[in-house]
């Protein structure tokens, strides 16, 4: 099988594809400014120490909420009002969603990386907006999708001239309610471009407690693990101080305490398979 072999750029200082683990992490929405920078803060400060290349993550809209009572976010003018102070503050680059095809031009005024989400990840007019921009594109892929099509997704933005793009595996479609991840999906899609694995929406629980996602998170170090064995480029993580009242997500987040241990275990997987 053949392993893709360019790097992405995500910054000056940051590829995806070498020789260092990337990390994409954050809260789920940007619900204020001090959540977003207590989380980040931290997490830099754990990369510092680990050698992890980081980007912050967070959405200034999720758009794709299972009711239309839940929280949203911000909106694109409030959030990313919060991800540019974040992203002077932190001193690191930005990952955020966008959800229609307006978005992109201003979403990438702050964001270093647009993220498509998996359901929109067929929308060929979002892609090549995204494109557009220059910046770079990950791609979740679909819980619908079969990881060989992705490759189409893969070529829209490239059709642009942007070369600058990736894939991010969050599980399958296995019945109601339930995601399974097939481990073969990562060296597959590694054919076409680096792969991130997210770890969080991995053990996500869609529309699970009627109304709202729940989640099974005491499975995402076995997902975690598994993912860094079978070889990936980089882990896509939703935390938060407290999840329990997170406005989105909070079920398959990980604690904010817990991210120094999670990320010490997946850094010895990832040393172990790169050796």
């Amino acid at each position: 099988m053949n392993i893709f072999k360019d790097k992405v750029t995500i910054t000056d200082s940051i590829t995806l594809g070498g020789e260092r683990m990337v990390l994409f992490a954050g809260p789920c929405a940007a619900e204020s400014y001090d959540i977003c920078m207590e989380t980040g803060t931290r997490v830099k400060d754990i990369c510092v120490q680990l050698g992890i290349q980081y980007v912050f993550k967070s959405s200034f809209d999720k758009a794709n909420r299972t009711s239309s009572g839940s929280y949203r976010g911000p909106s694109i003018e409030g959030g990313l009002q919060i991800l540019e102070r974040v992203k002077k503050d932190l001193g690191v680059p930005i990952v955020t969603d966008v959800h229609e095809s307006y978005q992109c031009a201003e979403a990438a005024t702050v964001a270093d990386v647009l993220q498509i989400p998996a359901f929109l990840c067929r929308q060929t007019d979002l892609l090549k907006a995204a494109a557009r921009t220059g910046k770079a594109v990950k791609v979740k892929k679909g819980q619908f999708m079969a990881p060989e099509d992705m490759k189409y997704a893969i070529d829209k933005v490239r059709g642009e001239g942007n070369n600058n793009v990736f894939l991010t595996e969050r599980g399958s479609s296995f019945g109601y309610h339930t995601l399974v991840v097939d481990m073969r999906s990562l060296p597959i899609m590694r054919q076409y471009s680096p792969v991130v694995f997210d770890v969080t929406h991995s053990v996500q629980q869609p529309g699970g407690m009627g109304g709202t996602s729940g989640g099974q998170r005491e499975f995402a170090p076995f997902l975690a693990r598994a993912a860094a064995a079978a070889g990936v480029d980089g882990f896509f993580i939703e935390t938060h101080p407290n999840p329990a009242v997170a406005l989105s997500d909070g079920p398959n987040m990980i604690p904010l305490h817990e991210m120094e241990g999670f990320l010490k275990m997946i850094k010895q997987y990832w040393d172990l398979k790169k050796k």
